[in-house]
């Protein structure tokens, strides 16, 4: 049995709600099916800065701009996207180190699109047609990925190796019941009602 199949043998036995905790959406469903040193919060930050790189190679080709050098340029760039997202990566891994954040759901909503908006507002500054400011491109390119790494999988990946490692990543945490299904048995029985009640409060 390799290494993941055992910590992930470890999540299978948790409950649903923790096992929610620990895998959550499809996105980081799919890194957690990846080795835990592959998936290390850098290196998803350098997959999000190559993802950006080769959405950047027909702008760059087809620029106003001094065409015979464009690779190199792009190149150039690449390498600094992949770095500089790689060490946003690192940094988020020491705050959760020191925060010992559960991972909280990004906003998708404002994320998903920053990219499409990025690439556009970089392709129209590139043809010469309007001035964006290269602040503003950038960051809609850049941000969408060190924030999910921070806000999401970084926490989420500590937990994973917590599990690898033997650790249980929710001790001490106050587990909530659903009481709404002592409720539904009781119906309309007051006293029963009551008495359910009573036993939420002292909790």
């Amino acid at each position: 049995m390799t290494t993941s199949e055992s910590w992930m043998s470890k999540v299978e036995n948790l409950a649903q709600n923790e096992q929610d905790t620990l895998l959550g959406t499809s996105l980081s469903r799919r890194f957690s099916k990846l080795p835990l040193w592959l998936s290390h919060p850098a290196n998803i930050g350098s997959f999000y800065g190559l993802l950006v790189s080769l959405a950047l190679i027909l702008p760059y080709a087809f620029s106003g701009g001094n065409n015979e050098v464009w690779a190199v340029e792009w190149i150039y760039h690449t390498a600094l996207l992949i770095v500089a997202c790689a060490l946003t990566g690192f940094a988020s891994i020491l705050l959760i180190a020191f925060s010992k954040r559960h991972p909280m759901a990004p906003p998708r909503y404002i994320l998903y699109p920053m990219p499409f908006v990025g690439l556009a507002l970089l392709s129209i500054d590139r043809t010469g047609l309007v001035a964006i400011p290269s602040l503003l491109t950038w960051a809609l390119l850049l941000l969408p990925g060190p924030v999910y790494v921070h806000l999401s999988w970084a926490p989420r990946w500590r937990l994973l190796c917590m599990v690898e490692d033997g650790k249980d990543p929710f001790l001490g945490m106050e587990i909530k019941q659903d009481n709404s299904e002592a409720e539904e048995m009781a119906g309309e029985d007051t006293e029963l009602l009551e008495v359910v009640d009573n036993f939420e409060s002292e909790e």
